[in-house]
C-alpha cells in the first residue's frame, strides 16, 4: 500500500492588533485565538508601521504616540492590507476621514467579539486577502472568484462593473445579515451621504437583473438589503 500524501497545513489567518489598553488587547486575543485568528499584539502607531505582514489589521485610532488615521495612511504608502478601525466615536465624520485614508471598515467601541469576527471574515472576503479559505465564494448557482475578479452564474461568466461586483462581495461576505444603505454606501462608495440618491437601489435591480437569479438579494423595506443563502 503506498503512503498518503501529506496535507497540506491550514495556516491560521494573521492579525495585528494595535491597541495600547492591555486590558482589552489581552482580552481581544485569547477570543480571537478561540476563533482560530493568529493575533499579534502592539500598543503603539510606530510599532504598527514595523511589524510583520499580516492578512488583516485592527487599528485603535487613539493610540499614545500618533494618530490613528496617520498609522493608516503612512501604511497605505507601501500596503493594501485590509483595515478595521476600532472607534470610541461613531460619528460620521471621522468615519468619512478614515474612507478616504484607507480604512476598510469600522467598528465602534464596545462591540461583541461576534460582530468584529463577523466584520473580520467580511472584510477579508472582500479584499481577498484570506486565500485559505476566501478566495472562492459560492451561494447556490452563483461562483465569485475573488482571485480571477470573476463571477459566474450556472457556469456562465456574468460581466459585471466595479461597484456591482463590490457590492455582490460584500451582500455574499455576510449572508443572512441585512445591510442598511447606509452600510453600502459607506464599503462600497466610501461616502456616508444618502441624499434623495438611489444608487444603491438601482445597483441591486441591476445586479439581479444580469445575474438571473431574483430571490437571491432580499429587499429588507425601511432597511437595506440581505442575500439569501439557499
Amino acid at each position: 500500500m503506498s503512503p498518503e500524501a501529506p496535507v497540506e497545513p491550514v495556516h491560521p489567518t494573521k492579525l495585528l492588533l494595535v491597541e495600547d489598553d492591555e486590558r482589552i488587547s489581552s482580552a481581544l486575543q485569547y477570543a480571537l485565538g478561540q476563533r482560530s485568528y493568529e493575533t499579534h499584539v502592539v500598543a503603539t502607531g510606530g510599532e504598527a508601521l514595523v511589524a510583520e505582514p499580516v492578512d488583516l489589521i485592527l487599528l485603535d485610532l487613539g493610540l499614545p504616540d500618533m494618530d490613528g488615521l496617520e498609522v493608516c495612511r503612512q501604511i497605505r504608502e507601501t500596503s493594501d492590507v485590509p483595515i478595521i478601525a476600532l472607534t470610541a466615536r461613531g460619528d460620521s465624520s471621522q468615519r468619512v476621514a478614515g474612507l478616504r485614508t484607507g480604512v476598510d471598515d469600522y467598528i465602534v467601541k464596545p462591540f461583541s467579539l461576534a460582530e468584529l469576527a463577523a466584520r473580520i471574515d467580511a472584510v477579508l472576503r472582500r479584499t481577498g486577502h484570506s486565500a485559505d479559505r476566501l478566495e472562492r465564494l459560492e451561494i447556490g448557482s452563483v461562483v465569485i472568484d475573488q482571485t480571477a475578479h470573476s463571477v459566474e452564474v450556472d457556469g456562465r461568466e456574468v460581466q459585471l462593473t466595479r461597484k456591482e461586483y463590490d457590492l455582490l462581495v460584500m451582500l455574499a461576505g455576510q449572508p443572512g445579515t441585512v445591510l442598511s444603505r447606509a452600510e453600502i454606501l459607506e464599503q462600497v462608495w466610501h461616502t456616508t451621504w444618502l441624499g434623495k440618491s438611489r444608487t444603491v437601489d438601482v445597483h441591486v435591480a441591476v445586479l439581479r437583473q444580469k445575474l438571473g437569479v431574483p430571490d437571491l438579494i432580499k429587499t429588507v423595506h425601511g432597511v437595506g438589503y440581505q442575500l439569501v443563502q439557499p
